[in-house]
């Protein structure tokens, strides 16, 4: 029966492929190379790379402490903020870029923070802010099952030899869950640097200003200029390989440790 299980499993390869390939095959190398060291795809790229690196320390920096203390601690209300905080995880992206965008519109935040000097929409900024809310639940939900895997024993032990909490916490608590760690801040950095629909409502679509790596494809797709729209998604996905190389080696290094544990018992 099992025989059976290899024809979905290869036709799911298949199509994956057939996609890969379309994207590398569609133009000649030099095209899209071209394309590539072109001045809007540089700006793109380097706007994507400074929007994502400001989204995900934003999250990781309230990310990180929401995840332990709901991997820790009860209180009242747990349940409810759990809840709240999941919904941009089943949430479309352009809905959650519709609320951003009522949120920091003139009738709610944009007044008040346009008399600060800072304006959200159809800026950078906005860019960052629409990443941090898809991003920041992604790195909340995997760090808490880090966190959630460390045995508090290891804590109790550091308290009883006088370390405080802030200092258990930085060096025991995050040092045996750096691996769940580092995997949720590669998956929120994958998802930030890919992320089009809320920062496509938000930061708008201008050359040259907003334009981000998902959002330069969108707008050479639609001016017919095919070259430079591959070009952009080529540097994407070579991101996403290297992201996803990154967890399989940490994924292997995991088990190398865990069978190097079972040795030595």
């Amino acid at each position: 029966m099992r025989r059976f299980f290899y024809i979905p499993l290869f036709l799911m390869v298949l199509f994956i492929l057939g996609v890969i390939i379309a994207l590398f095959f569609r133009s000649s190398p030099v095209e899209i190379l071209k394309a590539l060291s072109s001045r809007e795809t540089m700006y793109a790229l380097r706007l994507s790379v400074l929007t994502s690196i400001a989204a995900l320390l934003v999250s990781a920096s309230v990310g990180i402490p929401t995840a332990y203390l709901l991997a820790r601690e009860s209180f009242p209300g747990k349940a409810i903020m759990e809840l709240l905080l999941e919904i941009p995880l089943v949430m479309t992206p352009l809905i959650a870029g519709l609320g951003l965008l009522l949120l920091f519109g003139r009738e709610w935040l944009g007044d008040s923070l346009e008399r600060m000097g800072i304006t959200v929409l159809f800026t950078p900024l906005g860019a960052v802010i629409a990443q941090i809310f898809i991003a920041s639940p992604i790195l909340v939900k995997s760090a808490r099952a880090a966190f959630e895997a460390v045995d508090s024993r290891y804590e109790q032990a550091a308290a009883t030899i006088g370390l405080s909490p802030f200092r258990t916490f930085c060096l025991v608590t995050v040092p045996m869950a750096k691996r769940g760690l580092l995997s949720g801040i590669i998956i929120s950095w994958a998802r930030a640097m890919g992320e089009f629909g809320a920062t496509l409502m938000v930061a708008g679509a201008t050359r040259f200003k907003t334009a981000t790596l998902p959002i330069s494809v969108f707008l050479n797709i639609g001016t017919g200029e095919l070259e430079s729209a591959l070009a952009c998604a080529w540097v994407l996905l070579l991101a996403g390989f290297l992201m996803l190389f990154a967890l399989r080696m940490m994924g292997e290094d995991r088990t190398h440790d865990s069978l190097a544990q079972g040795v030595r018992l």
